[in-house]
């Protein structure tokens, strides 16, 4: 199971409408792209599909529409966290796991639990789950890091916890982990400017931003890095680091979803609180994505 979700990984925004509906046509389009470019599996309703924002029938209808589009030519891993461990428990009991491989699970946020609290936490769940469990690890949105020893001791202890997408930006963490975990324990990039270097380091491949607009080459650098080859990996690295690093500087996903309208994917509308990104930040994702794919995107979608 845990070599199913080594490679790339997508975590898919939710198209919206300009009414703040969903735009299934979009996402089904965008399932379709990612497959056909060559991504390993995709991640519904993680944070950059803007999940905290969704009511409960949204996400039971998009992640049955997702499973139903992908039609079992990737696995599908739905993003399923909070800092409500009880509430997360409840939750398993209204979604349909058909079709569903594995959860991604982002630690409690706002509420900053202990290292003993996030082992009871990650451990309640993995063993009320019905599929593998990967751990999520974003500090920078959470406020609550897991170490290295705190992970290390649920890849041990949890059969069913399986990976960890790592988020903290921090090498010499995902180094520690790396180095001493269990076999088969993946260590996922959370990370899509840190990939090449943490796979160097013997992590496994990336849930991926980007590779919302560019799956082709996102996969193509992760796919070439793990096979050695690291000529390729860097120049592909070196051709998406401006772009990646841009499509963060106003958060995410309204950078990813500025470079999509750009790429005519799809609009670039989503839920309060978030916001689109500024006329200065658009105007520098539409010179970057001009200088490596030669668009023409049309002025008048400028916010």
């Amino acid at each position: 199971m845990p070599s199913r979700f080594r490679g790339t990984g997508v975590a898919l925004v939710t198209p919206f409408h300009k009414d703040g509906s969903i735009n299934f046509k979009c996402l089904g389009q965008l399932v379709d792209r990612m497959i056909d470019n060559g991504v390993n599996y995709l991640v519904a309703l993680g944070t950059t599909g803007e999940s905290v924002a969704l009511s409960k029938d949204e996400k039971l209808a998009i992640i049955g529409f997702v499973v139903d589009q992908a039609e079992g030519r990737v696995p599908i891993v739905l993003g399923l966290g909070g800092n409500n461990t009880n509430e997360i428990l409840n939750s398993f009991s209204y979604y349909d796991f058909d079709g569903v491989e594995a959860l991604l699970s982002v630690s409690p946020y706002y509420n900053k639990p202990s290292q003993k609290g996030l082992y009871q936490h990650y451990k309640m769940i993995a063993n009320r789950s019905p599929v593998p469990v990967i751990l999520y690890n974003v500090p920078g949105r959470t406020s609550s890091n897991i170490t290295s020893d705190t992970t290390l001791r649920l890849a041990c202890d949890i059969d069913n916890i399986i990976g960890i997408k790592e988020a903290s930006g921090d090498l010499e963490q995902a180094m520690r982990i790396i180095k001493n975990k269990p076999e088969g324990f993946l260590v996922i990039s959370g990370d899509d400017a840190l990939t090449l270097p943490l796979i160097a380091l013997g992590a496994d491949g990336v849930i991926s931003v980007v590779a919302n607009v560019f799956p082709e080459e996102f996969s193509g650098l992760v796919s070439n890095a793990l096979r050695g080859n690291m000529k390729r990996a860097r120049e592909c690295h070196y051709n998406l680091i401006d772009i990646i690093e841009t499509l963060f500087v106003e958060g995410n996903p309204a950078g990813v979803k500025a470079a999509m309208e750009i790429m005519k994917e799809s609009e670039a509308n989503l839920r309060l609180p978030l916001t689109q990104v500024s006329r200065a930040t658009y105007k520098k994702l539409t010179g970057l994505i001009e200088d490596l794919v030669k668009v023409n995107p049309a002025a008048e979608k400028l916010s």
